[in-house]
């Protein structure tokens, strides 16, 4: 058996998954929590339609905010637009052409989004 630094109890019958770096169950790690958000300060909105069968989605990324946060952002801005969305690996996904409605709503709550792309 081999036997390296970053090895370790990756799965518990117990805790089930456990995370390799403070060696607690995924649902209670303490590393998470003490985590920082993601994201680099600059906040970014953007359409695109690649990949989703001619569908425009307006996304937000660059959000410093950790996922609960980012989630409650999320779900005020698809209300505020009216439409449907998601959040995905800390990107924030509004069905339909949204730009500035999103910008307005970002701004209002003390972001300095940009507009990127097209």
């Amino acid at each position: 058996m081999k036997s390296s630094s970053s090895g370790g109890l990756v799965y518990s019958t117990d805790g089930g998954t456990m995370c390799p770096a403070c060696r607690h169950p995924i649902r209670q790690c303490a590393c998470k929590a003490n985590a920082a958000p993601g994201g680099d300060g600059v906040v970014r909105v953007s359409r695109q339609t690649k990949g989703r069968g001619g569908k425009t989605v307006t996304l937000v990324k660059g959000l410093a905010l950790d996922d609960v946060a980012l989630a409650l952002l999320g779900k005020q801005l698809r209300s505020a637009c009216g439409s449907g969305g998601t959040v995905k690996d800390g990107v924030i996904e509004v069905q339909g052409d949204h730009c500035d409605l999103i910008m307005e709503a970002l701004v209002r709550q003390g972001h300095q989004p940009k507009r990127v792309g097209g």
